[in-house]
């Protein structure tokens, strides 16, 4: 059969709440679970909260320390699709590369329609620049959704980061992430992001260069939209041939909501395989 995008409802597509069991209950549970493990981590004065990576109101940075010398540093982004959500809802997905010695850095920034995706992207670039003059040793990046979209782009040649920052890029997770945002233009979310043709393409990674050295594991749930699903292997499929270090991975049994849940967890499959040194 073949599909038109005429004949494709891109709402529908992209739309997970409305197809995912007891979708509201997850947010409240994520805030909880966030509120919870900031005040273990200040009790033991292992946090910084709203660090400043930049003038703007949002342009804030948790930073979370294990107790000793941190092994290296990971950044999680946050996703929304951009619009949604700030950094204080996900602060226990830190405790996984927390237990296996490593800073953890969770940034928020600016939503859509205040800024730009392209601004976000520099955005981001900034957060984890910050964090990196912080914290020295190796850096892995996560992200969920929009914020798999952003770490990827971390890992592209037009991306943000300087070369210093680049050269200690050890392993990136794009969670769910979105790779292609051109299908995005014909949502009704666009009239919040104001995509044009020209920055869907240029904030795409799928149609990017990626770094020579850049090892990206595209993760997602078995159970989501098909168009995440075809996201997550479009990058894979694109990258494949090129400098990049690449591969798949389709968790069994999880969803939109649930498959970041992992990274809370010391011996999750998310945290092993974002600080494997052989991903």
């Amino acid at each position: 059969m073949i599909h038109r995008p005429q004949d494709i409802d891109w709402n529908d597509a992209y739309a997970n709440g409305a197809h995912i069991p007891a979708a509201e209950t997850f947010p409240p549970r994520w805030v909880a679970e966030a509120q919870a493990f900031r005040k273990r981590l200040a009790s033991d004065g292992r946090s910084e909260i709203d660090r400043a990576y930049g003038d703007e109101p949002r342009e804030k940075l948790d930073l979370f320390y294990p107790t000793d010398k941190p092994a290296g540093l990971a950044v999680f982004v946050h996703g929304g699709f951009w619009k949604a959500f700030d950094k204080s809802s996900w602060s226990h997905l830190a405790a996984g590369p927390l237990a296996h010695g490593w800073a953890v850095g969770l940034p928020s920034y600016t939503l859509c329609p205040d800024a730009s995706i392209s601004q976000i992207t520099r955005q981001i670039g900034a957060a984890i620049g910050c964090a990196a003059d912080i914290v020295s040793g190796p850096i892995c990046l996560a992200g969920h959704s929009a914020g798999g979209h952003l770490v990827s782009r971390m890992n592209c040649t037009d991306g943000p980061l300087g070369d210093a920052v680049r050269d200690r890029l050890r392993h990136t997770i794009s969670i769910s992430g979105l790779h292609d945002l051109r299908p995005l233009m014909k949502t009704g979310m666009n009239e919040i992001f104001g995509l044009d043709l020209a920055e869907a393409r240029t904030e795409s990674a799928a149609l990017c260069e990626p770094l020579d050295h850049a090892r990206l594991t595209c993760w997602v749930g078995a159970n989501e939209r098909p168009e995440f699903l075809r996201q997550n292997e479009l990058l894979v499929q694109m990258w494949t041939g090129l400098a990049a270090g690449i591969s798949s991975v389709i968790e069994p049994d999880k969803h939109h909501f649930d498959v970041i849940e992992s990274l809370a967890e010391p011996k999750g499959a998310l945290t092993t395989a974002l600080l494997s040194e052989h991903a």
